[in-house]
Parts: C-alpha cells; structure tokens; sequence
C-alpha cells in the first residue's frame, strides 16, 4: 500500500497525564484565592462613599471620595478623633454621614458658652464656637456602646447635637474613613486628625 504524502488533517488526541492535571488544578486554585482575597480587601477596605454637604470642612469637601475599612471596628473600637461612617439611626433609605468622634463610651460631654468639654476638659484644635449646643447644652454621660460625633465645621454639621440623630450606637457605625482622594485635584492621602 502506498502512502500519500502531504497534509494530513487527522487529530492527534492529547494524553491526559498527572502533570497536566495538576497545572490545571493549580491554575483553578490560584484563580480561585486571588478572587477570594480580592473580594476581601474590597470588602473591608475598599468601601468607597462621597461626602455629601460642607460639614466635615477643612477636612472633607463636598463631593469627595472617601474609602471606608469596615474591618476596623471589628477588631478594635473607635476612639476619639477618628473619622467614622454611619447611617444616623440605622435608616437605610439616607446617604452615609461622616463624623469625627469626639467622645466614646463612659465620656461626658457637654458645651460650655460655645466651646466643647470632654470629661471637664476644653477640647482644643481650634474650632469654632458653637452657635448652637443642641442636646448637648447640659452634661451627657455616653453609654455602653455610644459615640458623640461632630463635624469638623461645627456650625454647619447636623451630628450628635441634633435630636434626630444623638450619640451614635456602635451597631450602626459603618467603618473608619482611612483614605481621601479627589480626582479634580489629583490629590490623595490618609485621614488624620
């Protein structure tokens, strides 16, 4: 019998082999670990929300994106000075509030002829006087789980002060604001104090 030269359109089957098996298997891990831990910083730490209103200025602008680390509070507890993310009594139909704390649990709080006292000390930082004190005209004793927040521009900041909102219970808190960047400037950086 002769045989034709040229092409020969028959398929070569590809063993299936331990190797090959295990570089696929290897690759379905790797792809899988990637999404996991991906999603995770997501998650916890890429919460992304916008400031909305002038009540965190100088800090925080009107329109400024802001990354939210929910794993914060999961491990440790707010304390005084960081700047946290909330729905104000747990309404889900309202945008984000950002504050900053000012009191935590066991804190008392009250304002004196415009300024604002924490356990008996004048907070300093070189805020405003307060026009209005709100629920905060006379001492509060801030319970197991609340927080007093404040906006960072104290005349203009509907916050702990207001009766519809009041301290915060810590269930409700969001996360820790961390980061800060806008694009029309191009400018980022962490949230301090």
């Amino acid at each position: 019998m002769a045989r034709r030269n040229g092409l020969s359109f028959a398929k070569k089957r590809r063993k299936v082999t331990g190797n090959l098996l295990q570089e696929v298997l290897s690759y379905i891990i790797g792809c899988t670990v990637a999404i996991v831990i991906a999603f995770f910083i997501s998650y916890n730490w890429g919460v992304k929300t916008s400031v909305i209103g002038v009540s965190m200025e100088n800090t925080l602008y009107s329109g400024q994106t802001i990354l939210v680390s929910r794993l914060s509070y999961l491990i440790f507890r707010p304390k005084a000075g960081d700047v946290i993310v909330f729905k104000p009594n747990g309404n889900q139909n309202t945008h984000y509030y950002v504050k900053r704390v000012v009191a935590v649990p066991g804190d008392t709080v009250e304002f004196k002829n415009g300024r604002l006292y924490v356990n008996g000390k004048m907070e300093e930082g070189g805020y405003d006087k307060v026009a209005d004190p709100g629920i905060a005209e006379n001492m509060l004793v801030m319970g197991a789980d609340e927080y007093f927040v404040l906006g960072d521009n104290r005349n203009n900041s509907e916050d702990s002060r207001s009766g519809n909102i009041g301290p915060v219970d810590k269930k409700l808190i969001e996360g820790r604001a961390w980061f800060k960047f806008t694009m029309k400037d191009s400018y980022m950086g962490f949230i301090g104090r």
